[in-house]
């Protein structure tokens, strides 16, 4: 078993993979959190395997947070635009088996 927790900073606007797809063993559990004042509204966007974002989930206002557990779960590269104005911080751990 393996844990992996990732912290970066990410520019306004800017895109990247926050975590990239097991190779070896399997992921049975991620999180992402948008680190942000939660009385101020930042929108942020996570996709899966689709770097052009054309189908997303949206962590905005109070909800900064997504986390998907059990086998079965998404195994390939997760992306995170910062949609916001302001760089934001983010960060994600996933646990392999």
């Amino acid at each position: 078993m393996v844990q992996t927790v990732i912290s970066r900073t990410l520019s306004a606007g800017g895109k990247m993979i926050l975590l990239e797809k097991p190779h070896a063993l399997s992921r049975i559990f991620f999180s992402i959190r948008a680190l942000a004042d939660q009385a101020t509204w930042y929108q942020s966007r996570v996709s899966f395997d689709d770097p052009l974002f054309r189908s997303f989930y949206v962590l905005n206002g109070p909800a900064k947070y997504f986390e998907a557990k059990g086998e079965g779960i998404f195994q390939g590269d997760v992306w995170v635009l910062n949609a916001s104005d302001q760089n934001l911080q983010y960060t994600a751990t996933e646990i392999l088996i």
